[in-house]
């Protein structure tokens, strides 16, 4: 219908608009539409492909342009006539341009969408085959279909249901794109290697969601993309996962980038893909460690840096390849802990608790004086990387007990590299622990502190006693409950010694009444000052090696007994004190070092030679070592079992009954931040709890607990 012959029509209407009734108006309006559409269908008929898109879309675009202003014109004839009809139930009466659409529906589209249909999906396929195309065509026709889908049942409802959208195209469309890829990407794939099918889905899907902006209806985008990933992702998760792994073994972070865009698409796509990965990165880790042999197992360093390597390389991956993905993250973590937990050091010492161990001498290394100390900056980035690892291991009262001896050493041997490392470290665990996994550790800098004091107060006191000591002589009084240190080894102090140790003791006594002091040789040291050699030589040496070595003012030769019953040391130990001695060329004995027996004869070496002045011979003895790592098993142990009751106590104090199983599950998930009970250790505690009258069994239910108040 031109705009001329709508002009003649309405004019004409208008003319007999006074003498018919709405209905008769009504009914030639809908006469004169129909035949319209049926002598425009005849010129159209027989049209396909472009033809028919060029042919229907200009048609489309008069009709609904005519349609709309004679609308206008017949607007009170919408508010009146077709209003009341509508109200009273009338079905098949609408206002003028929905009856236009109605018509048109029924006398010209009806006829012909089929072939136009096929036509748009051809041109589609044309553009997907890299063609241009006449993209005003196909938006056209899609108008067309939208605007038709009516909304009939409720003529007040705003917008159109899409029904003859979809049901005349998007369906059609939906299969037609399936086809095409389902071909494509089995042809690329015979062709191609993974890593270029991926850039080429990657495009496909930038293009068709570029089409759905250009020339398709909003709606259809989600489905096109669900179609679309389906086909050229899901039906090929297969080849992605084994790709996936050459991805990884050769670090193509970018190709395993564009992998987890796509997969990531999928509905559970990338569950299968973390667990590669996590197999990956376990393979890795173990291997790493491996690799380094003997080194991992004796050097902390080696082995902590080994660690370090592959959370470092692997994070990175995780956070540029992966965004940072929460599944992808807890993956990482998961086979950090795993591999940390038992890999070939743990094995080789038949202990778990190797890696926690390891990692507190490794913080022993950094915050230790030495020549190789970093910049306070370096220092506190390689601290922060610590943490990384610590947060892996599971048994975190493991590196509690040994970090908590090795600082007690560094405080008391004036050893720390930096009291601000050694406050900041404390921090770090704090921070990952709570106040409680490092109130020790507090503490032991307080007693350092209060020690100083103490000290200068003592050195006063000589002072104002007019009776100075003859050495130079300075203590630590360390807290009993916050150090880890065994009770001293028992031995009779050198005099020269003695008068000391006296006087501190009554003086600290009449500072502070009630409290007693327990002398801790094994841990003290001194020097001595040599002037039975060629040249004069100052030796740092442990109280047991002093009171041996003093005993050569009374006599150059000495056997084995003789000392023992000299010094009070007994024999064992003795023996390994002397062994250093010769070690160190201060003695010398007819017996080898290392077969020396209670009649061994022990000389003073006259002839000692050493390139420095200065000699530091305060090695630590086996027994020391051995006794010192059974205390510590034995106190972690006995540690554990008392802070499994007191988790137990909390527990059943806040809960008054509880069974068994549901006792187990929250004993172990508050223990999990310090370490993971063994449950057969968890239901002794509950037994020494029920004899100790915590807890009872509840009567009639075995698994059942009670508290006592």
């Amino acid at each position: 219908m031109s705009p001329l012959s709508l002009k003649l029509v309405i004019n004409e209407e208008y003319l007999t608009m006074i003498t018919i009734s709405g209905h008769e108006l009504y009914k030639r309006l809908k006469e004169y539409l129909k035949a319209h559409l049926v002598s425009v269908l005849k010129n159209g008929v027989d049209y396909m492909d472009e033809t028919v898109l060029k042919f229907y879309t200009q048609q489309w675009e008069e009709y609904q342009f005519s349609s709309k202003v004679l609308n206008g014109v017949c607007a009170y004839l919408n508010r009146h006539w077709v209003k009341r009809e509508c109200e009273e139930g009338q079905k098949g009466i609408y206002e003028i341009y929905q009856l236009a659409l109605v018509t048109w529906r029924e006398n010209l589209f009806r006829h012909l969408h089929k072939q136009v249909t096929n036509a748009v999906l051809k041109l589609i396929e044309k553009e997907r085959n890299g063609d241009p195309i006449n993209t005003r065509l196909v938006s056209g026709v899609m108008n067309c279909y939208v605007e038709l889908g009516l909304n009939e049942e409720d003529q007040s409802a705003k917008g159109q249901n899409l029904s003859v959208y979809k049901d005349s195209f998007e369906n059609s469309f939906l299969e037609d794109t399936e086809r095409f890829y389902t071909r494509e990407s089995a042809e690329f794939l015979r062709h191609n290697p993974v890593t270029e099918y991926m850039k080429r889905a990657e495009q496909r899907l930038t293009e068709e969601q570029k089409r759905v902006q250009t020339y398709l209806h909003e709606a259809t985008l989600d489905k096109l993309s669900k179609t679309c990933e389906k086909v050229l992702i899901e039906k090929h998760l297969e080849i992605f996962q084994a790709e996936f792994q050459h991805l990884l073994a050769d670090d193509k972070h970018d190709d395993l980038g564009r992998m987890y865009q796509l997969v990531s698409r999928i509905s559970e796509g990338l569950t299968e893909l973390r667990t590669l990965l996590e197999d990956h990165i376990t393979q890795q880790g173990l291997s790493a460690i491996e690799r380094e042999g003997e080194a991992a197992h004796n050097d902390p360093k080696v082995y902590v840096t080994t660690i370090l390597d592959v959370h470092r390389k692997y994070n990175a991956l995780v956070m540029s390849a992966f965004h940072n993905d929460a599944g992808f993250v807890a993956a990482l973590d998961k086979v950090c802990g795993k591999f940390i937990y038992s890999n070939a050091v743990t094995k080789a010492a038949n202990s778990s608790s190797k890696s926690p161990e390891l990692l507190a001498k490794y913080c022993d290394l950094l915050l230790k004086k030495s020549a190789k100390n970093p910049e306070e900056a370096e220092l506190e980035d390689t601290l922060n990387q610590v943490m990384v690892v610590f947060k892996y291991i599971e048994d975190k009262d493991v590196f509690q007990r040994f970090y908590s001896k090795m600082l007690a050493k560094r405080l008391v041997q004036h050893m720390s590299a930096s009291d601000d490392a050694e406050a900041s470290m404390i921090s770090k665990l704090k921070q990952a622990c709570g106040f409680e996994y490092t109130s020790k550790l507090q503490r032991m800098f307080q007693d350092i502190g209060v020690s100083k004091d103490l000290n200068e107060q003592f050195k006063r006191h000589l002072t104002n006693s007019a009776e100075p000591l003859d050495i130079d002589f300075s203590i630590q009084v360390l807290s009993s409950g916050s150090w880890p240190f065994q009770q001293s080894v028992n031995f009779s102090l050198p005099s020269e010694l003695e008068r000391s140790v006296q006087r501190f003791t009554t003086f600290y006594s009449s500072q502070h009444s009630g409290r007693k002091l327990h002398w801790l040789y094994q841990m003290s040291k001194g020097e001595l000052v040599t002037n039975c050699f060629k040249n004069r030589y100052t030796l740092q040496a442990s109280t047991l090696q002093m009171a041996v070595l003093l005993q050569y003012n009374v006599s150059t030769t000495w056997t084995a007994t003789q000392l023992s019953d000299a010094t009070g040391i007994k024999m064992d130990l003795l023996l390994q004190v002397a062994q250093i001695l010769l070690k160190s060329k201060l003695l010398s004995s007819d017996d080898d070092e290392n077969e020396l027996q209670q009649s061994s004869q022990l000389s003073l070496f006259v002839g000692y030679k050493n390139k420095k002045l200065r000699v530091n011979i305060n090695i630590p003895m086996k027994a020391e070592l051995k006794q010192e790592q059974e205390a510590t098993q034995r106190h972690l142990e006995e540690d554990r079992k008392l802070l499994i009751q007191a988790a137990i106590v909390r527990i059943m104090k806040m809960r008054k009954v509880l069974k068994h199983q549901q006792l187990l599950a929250e004993v172990l998930n508050q223990l999990s931040s310090r370490f993971k009970p063994r449950v057969h250790i968890i239901k002794k505690c509950i037994d020494i709890l029920i004899e100790k009258e915590y807890l009872e069994r509840t009567e009639g239910q075995k698994d059942t607990y009670s508290y006592l108040a």
